[in-house]
This record gives structure tokens, C-alpha cells and sequence, in this order.
């Protein structure tokens, strides 16, 4: 009888401790969609603002953020100066942020929009072939993946978010 209480009440711990431990305070946040199996990304390539490819496959080991944006999109223009203050966030050591423009602009065009939005801690990288949306499924922009150190997509916001919100950092940080 104690064999069997005993082994109830090791049932009872296993179970209460592997739910604890995957519960994670996520981020009030309406427009976040975090996926129970992160899904892998194979080929994710674009271009810096000096036509240079980048290949997320070389940052592996880092927390990324994707965030596709455009200049005439007013949520992006709302959301790329918390996505800039984000950047600069020294509670992160091993975050890379890539904003990509998917609406095939002018550099200049570009330039003069980061300059008026004071964007400085953020480079500028392309998607001139359009790939990437199709790719990522896309319904509108801004939306922003979260990759995790395996190069996984292992969330999305589809929308505005603001990347200052201290529930949402919070929450970041976890995967750093």
C-alpha cells in the first residue's frame, strides 16, 4: 500500500512540475501567435542596404527578429521607433533585429524615412526579389517573426506591437 501511495504521489509531482515548467508568462498582447512546435525555416536569404546577402542560417545561436515593413505603412512608422529602442536594449546579449523592406523602395526613399522616424540603431535590409512574403505566408505588414537560437520560427506578430511594452521584453528575454 505505501508502494503504491508513493508511486501516486510521484505521478502527482511529475505531472504538477512538467505543466509549471512550460508555463511561460507570455505578453497581453491580441496580435502574438507563439506556436507549441517550433517550425523550422531553411533558406532564408536577403540583401543589406549595400546589396550583401544575408543568410539567417549564419545566426544561429541568436535570438532574431524579422520584421517586414514598408514606408507607407502608418503601423510601421508607429512600430519601427520601439523595434529601433529595442536594438539598443543592453538586458539582451545575443538579439539580432532584421528589418526588411518588402515594397521594393528606393535606398533613398528608405534613408529619408529612417532619418525622419530617427531610426539609428538599426541597419536597413532589402527583399528585392519579394521572396520572403510568400514564404513567411504574410497577410499584411508590419508582422515580425521571432526565431529561436535553433533557427526556428517559434512566433509571430502579425500587426503593430510595441516593442517597449515591459510584459512583451519580459517575455523576450526568456529566449535570449
Amino acid at each position: 500500500m505505501k508502494s503504491l501511495s508513493f508511486k501516486l504521489f510521484i505521478v502527482i509531482i511529475y505531472t504538477l512540475s512538467s505543466n509549471i515548467s512550460f508555463v511561460m508568462a507570455q505578453p497581453d498582447n491580441k496580435n502574438l501567435i507563439i506556436y507549441k512546435e517550433p517550425r523550422d525555416l531553411k533558406n532564408i536569404i536577403f540583401k543589406d542596404s549595400l546589396e550583401q546577402t544575408v543568410n539567417l542560417a549564419d545566426f544561429k545561436k541568436k535570438l532574431v527578429i524579422l520584421n517586414f515593413w514598408a514606408t507607407w505603412c502608418m503601423p510601421c512608422r508607429e512600430e519601427l521607433p520601439s523595434l529601433n529602442f529595442l536594438k539598443s536594449n543592453k538586458n539582451f546579449n545575443n538579439l539580432e533585429v532584421f528589418p526588411v523592406n518588402v515594397a521594393k523602395e528606393n535606398l533613398n526613399r528608405i534613408n529619408t524615412f529612417w532619418n525622419e522616424l530617427n531610426v539609428d540603431n538599426l541597419e536597413i535590409y532589402l527583399d528585392p526579389e519579394l521572396e520572403l512574403p510568400s514564404r513567411f505566408n504574410l497577410r499584411g505588414i508590419p508582422t515580425t517573426i521571432f526565431i529561436n537560437k535553433k533557427g526556428q520560427e517559434f512566433a509571430r506578430v502579425i500587426g503593430y506591437i510595441d516593442f517597449n511594452d515591459k510584459e512583451f521584453i519580459k517575455w523576450l528575454k526568456n529566449f535570449d
